[in-house]
């Protein structure tokens, strides 16, 4: 694809003091190699949505403004809905993305053909807490399905316009947002590549990610595997139920005392589990058919 064009979308909430020295290095490096810019006010209480006016131009640079703070997810659908290039690439207002790996992820989109590229940051740069919270969220996401990437939370992420169009629908408007487009990407069998990018400190301001977030994404997590393949749940919590109960009743069973209500109960439930898997199944199917 050689005349592949890009966009790239910014969202932003509260980052006054960022984008005054950021955003003067996102233009120039637009303006110098031809991309869009689409930054997205996300509600601010600080001058934020003042310093995006000031350099909006309608043309190659765009402002949105959300009146109210959408989340982190909501800022970035609204800039893929405004994007009219091949590609959209996500980057964050903290001046923590280096713009030279914008290049990069492209250039290796175009080179490859990929539908998606993730920007694998070195998780070591973290501190511990972040470490062990990523280090969860991949670990519970490849339990549950395959997934051929290590940072699904990368705020550095590269796709197709249409197919994003087409999948955020799906996605949450919260910091969970960016793991789940790229479970989606992968759950419908689109090329999902990761390389590696560096990382800077944050320029100023505080990031809004906490244990909260952590929990948000582990169950949007469930909720994409309820959606794509919901037997990958509901198997094995009817497998693991009864199993349960029958080892619990058999010892009853054999000393005479009868079926155990308790037993029972558990082996009713299992069969119950096990039909409410194969019922999402069928609703599955039929909410993958509209995409």
């Amino acid at each position: 694809m050689e005349s592949a064009t890009l966009s790239i979308i910014i969202p932003i909430y509260n980052e006054e003091d960022s984008l005054v020295t950021y955003l003067p290095k996102v233009i120039e490096f637009c303006k110098h190699n031809l991309f869009e810019l689409i930054l997205v006010n996300d509600g601010s209480k600080d001058k934020s949505a003042t310093l995006i006016n000031d350099v909006a131009d309608n043309k190659t640079i765009f402002a949105i403004h959300n009146k109210l703070n959408k989340g982190y997810g909501g800022a970035i659908k609204e800039g893929i809905k405004k994007a009219k290039t091949d590609f959209v690439v996500t980057i964050d207002a903290d001046g923590q993305h280096m713009l030279d790996d914008v290049l990069k992820v492209f250039q290796l989109a175009t080179e490859k053909d990929a539908d998606m590229i993730v920007g694998s940051r070195n998780i070591a740069s973290s501190g511990l807490y972040r470490q062990f919270g990523k280090w969860l969220i991949r670990k519970f996401a490849k339990l549950l399905m395959e997934v051929p990437i290590e940072d699904l939370n990368s705020g550095m992420k590269l796709y197709r316009t249409d197919l994003s169009n087409r999948y955020i629908k799906l996605c949450p408007n919260s910091m969970a947002y960016s793991d789940t487009i790229a479970l989606v990407f992968i759950n419908q069998r689109h090329l999902v590549l990761e390389t590696p990018i560096s990382i800077a400190s944050r320029e100023s301001g505080t990031s809004t990610i906490n244990t909260l977030t952590a929990f948000e994404t582990l169950k949007e997590i469930i909720n994409m595997i309820i959606l794509f393949n919901p037997m990958k749940v509901f198997f094995p919590i009817s497998f693991f139920t009864m199993i349960v109960s029958i080892l619990w009743g058999i010892p009853l069973v054999l000393n005479g005392h009868g079926v155990s209500v308790g037993a029972m109960l558990g082996i009713v439930s299992a069969i119950l589990f096990f039909f409410i898997g194969l019922l999402a199944e069928q609703l599955s199917m039929i909410r993958k058919s509209g995409l």
